[in-house]
């Protein structure tokens, strides 16, 4: 009677196979149409949160349940026509890569068997897949085959884990017993450029040191790390009794993918016996190029760990970053405990003890996927392609007479508009210039043609396009500086001052 109980039972939650059958054929039809014609939608929404509320609605929690059907619809309706399309050929906003469609049907996959890949005991294949992922990744960047790891959501966890494990591994005391107080007033140190991401400072926040045991190092022109300076602080530091511990060196900058001196950076590491972390969440995929990636990547299989998002230049959907280790004892070290609740089975990898999560998600299967269907040769050409079209914007930003071109590294292009006619080399003028891209960048982020973002180079506001998208032609990056140049006509009608040259005149 208990069997025949549990077999009859209707859970409201639950689906009959042949209902959720329908279901997914018709989401899967509507999904491959959205595809289809996405390059025809807008890039972005315009609409305000309170209009997206309204379309919401302002409803209670219902009391009854309703039709899945129904409910399917009205989330794709919303979605489709009200989001910021990340797939569209004209994004290049941000640093979140085209998600490729075996990406989606693997999420679909992986939340269908619903592994816990926190412990092995839990989910023996999705962790035995995860582990050749990672295997995989450090091979396709030139890492090595015998590297070690963990996915996780992105680039701050990406980076908070080695963060983790460098000060286990290099604080001369016990730390995870006593803690910073342990040290009696020595402070840990840790060093990166100043264009370092801003996930250094949560770090160092969240984990215990403070954002002022950050040093903060200049860049060289290109937005680099400057080698002398690094040694230069850290001779002084220790010369104080500060313990420094961490160099950061960055692969592909959020701002103008700036790859900082990485051989160099190494070689202070090793005769300082500190942890050398690469940030290359953004860049370090450019390592599949091989003989033809910046050279500054030769340094990567030097690095004790690296950041790399699979969902960034690797285009798989979002989320999924990756820690990558030379020595996965160093993250058992920073992250395992033994309670009597977990049992053992030292035998095999527990994912719980190589990081912050203990329940996770099977994020490895989409990039697992992914890896297998492109293959290095189809990524060496789509990220090869992705830094040629870069290219040709930088070019043809250089030669139009009213845009001017800053950056041009990996796949991150730097440029602004100026008005012809506008005088140049005066703060009035360039107060204005900054303002008025501002405003274009502003304008961007509801625009149905393009999403561009900014950077800040030398006090000068610029326009920032990323180009992390399979989908985006020749076509498309030939069209941008007409349309820029449309949109900035106009908002210079609208903004510039009408005694903005006498101003530029009298100073």
């Amino acid at each position: 009677m208990e069997a025949q109980r549990r077999r009859t039972r209707q859970a409201p939650i639950d689906m009959q196979p042949e209902e959720f059958r329908a279901l997914g054929y018709q989401l899967i039809d509507r999904i491959t149409a959205f595809m289809t014609a996405l390059p025809q939608k807008p890039v972005a929404t315009d609409k305000s949160p309170a209009e997206l509320r309204t379309l919401l609605g302002e409803m209670t929690l219902p009391e009854h349940g309703q039709d899945p059907a129904s409910l399917l619809n009205r989330a794709a309706d919303l979605l489709f026509d009200h989001s910021v399309h990340l797939a569209h050929p004209h994004f290049w906003g941000y640093i979140a890569g085209t998600p490729a469609p075996i990406g989606s049907l693997g999420d679909l996959l992986a939340a269908a068997v619903n592994p816990n890949v926190g412990g092995w005991m839990l989910s023996p294949m999705a962790t035995e897949i995860e582990a050749q992922t990672i295997r995989w990744l450090g091979e396709l960047i030139g890492y090595g085959t015998n590297c070690s790891g963990v996915l996780v959501s992105g680039g701050n966890m990406a980076n908070f884990v080695p963060f983790l494990a460098a000060r286990k591994a290099k604080t001369p005391w016990p730390v995870r017993e006593g803690g910073l107080v342990a040290g009696e007033g020595r402070r840990l140190r840790v060093y990166a450029s100043d264009q370092t991401h801003t996930w250094l400072q949560k770090a160092a926040d969240l984990f215990g040191l403070g954002t002022d045991s950050i040093r903060w190092l200049p860049t060289d022109d290109q937005l680099r790390l400057d080698p002398t300076a690094l040694r230069r602080q850290l001779e002084a530091d220790s010369a104080k009794g500060d313990i420094p511990f961490l160099v950061i060196g960055t692969a592909g900058s959020t701002g103008v993918g700036a790859i900082d001196p990485l051989p160099e950076i190494a070689a202070i590491c090793r005769e300082y016996d500190l942890w050398f972390h690469v940030d290359g969440a953004y860049g370090a995929a450019a390592g599949v190029l091989g003989p033809d990636a910046p050279p500054e990547l030769a340094a990567l299989p030097e690095a004790d760990s690296i950041a790399l998002d699979p969902h960034k230049w690797l285009y798989v959907p979002l989320e999924a970053g990756a820690v990558l280790v030379r020595d996965a004892n160093r993250l058992v070290d920073a992250f395992a405990y033994h309670p009597e609740y977990y049992p053992d089975q030292s035998d095999k990898i527990s994912y719980h003890e190589y990081g912050l999560q203990n329940s996770r998600d099977f994020r490895a299967l989409k990039v697992w996927l992914a890896l297998q269907q492109v293959g290095r040769q189809g990524y060496r050409q789509m990220i090869a392609e992705d830094i040629r079209l870069a290219k040709t914007l930088y070019h043809l930003a250089e030669t139009h007479p009213e845009l001017e071109a800053f950056t041009h590294s990996l796949s991150i292009t730097t440029f602004r508009y100026t008005p012809q006619g506008l005088p140049k080399g005066n703060e009035a003028v360039e107060d204005y210039l900054n303002d008025l891209n501002k405003a274009l960048v502003e304008q961007f982020h509801t625009s149905p043609d393009a999403f561009l973002s900014n950077a800040v180079i030398n006090g000068k506001y610029v326009m920032r396009m990323c180009i992390v998208n399979f989908r985006t032609s020749i076509e498309d990056i030939e069209a941008l500086p007409d349309i820029v140049v449309a949109m900035g006509r106009q908002m210079d009608g609208r903004l510039r001052p009408d005694d903005l040259c006498g101003k530029e005149q009298a100073q």
